[in-house]
């Protein structure tokens, strides 16, 4: 079913056949079909060294960690701060304890408002985010707003699936403490200037904090080049485990921020009186964390570097394109989000019928999308649509396989009338 038929530049590095033998969940059959996985932007699949690497932590050294002496120990927390350096190196951050680890990117927001948004936000502030966000980017902030009394402004989007730039300088007064914006919609996939955005923001002495669900895995990270003051990452996304994230943050505004949770690992010393705190990053590391997938994120990353994000990148704007130009050619379908700069999200409505029926039909042929509002409420609202179809395209799919979800929307479609 593997082919590599796609007008892209190809490298020794980067063979799709190859690349599909290292995704043990590729081989299974779905309703007796080949799967067909194209529900990247919810979750990657992942290679066989970053389940090794799990399996070998279990097996060899499962010990908790920083505090212990014996070798379990050591070899546990050795493995897991080299986690760390790695994410530090992956998006360029100055200094590895600005690298807080979290359970996703849900958990680096609200630890953000939870935080630095308490502490610096009072009645009458004003927060702004994007027409396009995922709840877990508009709820905190609105959590915030409500206790402090401050007020949630929206950066619209236009038809296109684009932010309205025009409309973001004139949403900011003396009043604005807060910008937060997703770097690549889950829902459009449209990337979004951000590093405009942060400008603009920085000019007015606005903190900014990115959302990098989508974009850290398929566009180069740069924190510092990009200047954002927090940025949020979800390790699932990127071929690693679930349940693991990581808060980039400046160390500057990490120092100064108040610690999220309280117990032990974030503390230097406790007494019934009064407790300080511990450095960074470790302030904000309350409890045992999520070892053994945090030591597995490493194998994710090192995978993808071994890969080369310019070659997953290449491969995936063809098959996007490809998909966008072969769903668009069937009549009733609608394409959403249509920017001229997205990452490998296609999403789209067929008239006459609701997106959960399409997805029902499209499992029925082996082949996995998502359906619904995709955790995007109010962008749905703007459209005026109940949800969309998502197929999400990551380093492993295949032109076939596009053809596969085309044929498949086809015949879902004339099963519907």
């Amino acid at each position: 079913m593997v082919s590599t038929d796609i007008n892209i530049k190809k490298s020794k590095a980067f063979d799709v056949a190859e690349i599909r033998k290292k995704f043990p969940v590729l081989e299974r059959k779905v309703k007796g079909r080949d799967l067909v996985y194209f529900d990247n932007a919810a979750t990657a699949q992942k290679p066989q060294v970053v389940i090794d690497a799990l399996v070998r932590y279990y097996h060899q050294y499962n010990a908790n960690i920083h505090r212990g002496i014996h070798s379990l120990a050591e070899e546990a927390t050795a493995a897991f701060e080299a986690t760390r350096d790695t994410v530090k190196e992956f998006i360029n951050a100055r200094h590895r304890e600005e690298i807080i680890f979290t359970r996703g990117v849900t958990e680096g927001i609200n630890l953000v408002a939870a935080t630095y948004g308490r502490q610096h936000i009072k009645e009458g502030d004003e927060i702004i985010i994007t027409g396009m966000e995922h709840h877990s980017n508009i709820v905190p902030w609105q959590l915030v707003c409500e206790e402090k009394k401050a007020v949630l402004k929206i950066i619209p989007v236009d038809d296109n699936g684009d932010l309205v730039m025009d409309d973001f300088e004139k949403l900011i007064t003396p009043k604005t403490k807060i910008v937060s914006i997703v770097h690549a919609s889950n829902s459009l996939g449209t990337i979004n200037p951000v590093k405009e955005i942060i400008e603009i923001a920085h000019r007015h002495n606005i903190v900014v904090l990115v959302d990098g669900a989508q974009s850290s895995v398929h566009l180069e990270i740069d924190v510092q080049d990009m200047d954002c003051d927090f940025f949020v990452i979800s390790s699932h996304k990127v071929y690693g485990p679930t349940g693991v994230g990581v808060l980039y943050g400046k160390k500057e505004l990490l120092e100064a921020m108040p610690p999220y949770m309280g117990g032990g690992e974030m503390i230097k010393e406790v007494t019934f009186e009064k407790t300080t705190y511990n450095d960074l990053p470790y302030k904000f590391e309350a409890g045992t964390p999520n070892i053994a997938d945090t030591v597995a994120f490493k194998a994710a990353l090192d995978f993808v570097n071994e890969t080369g994000k310019e070659n997953i990148r290449r491969h995936e704007e063809a098959l996007t394109k490809y998909a966008m130009e072969q769903l668009s050619a069937i009549e009733g379908v609608r394409l959403i989000g249509t920017s001229k700069h997205k990452t490998s999200v296609v999403s789209f409505i067929v008239d006459g019928a609701h997106p959960q029926d399409m997805g029902i039909l499209l499992d029925n042929y082996g082949i996995a999308v998502r359906t619904g509002h995709h955790c995007c409420q109010p962008l749905m609202n703007r459209f005026e649509i109940p949800g969309t179809v998502r197929a999400s395209f990551a380093m492993y799919n295949t032109k076939e396989e596009v053809d596969e979800l085309v044929k498949g929307v086809g015949k879902a479609i004339k099963m519907l009338k």
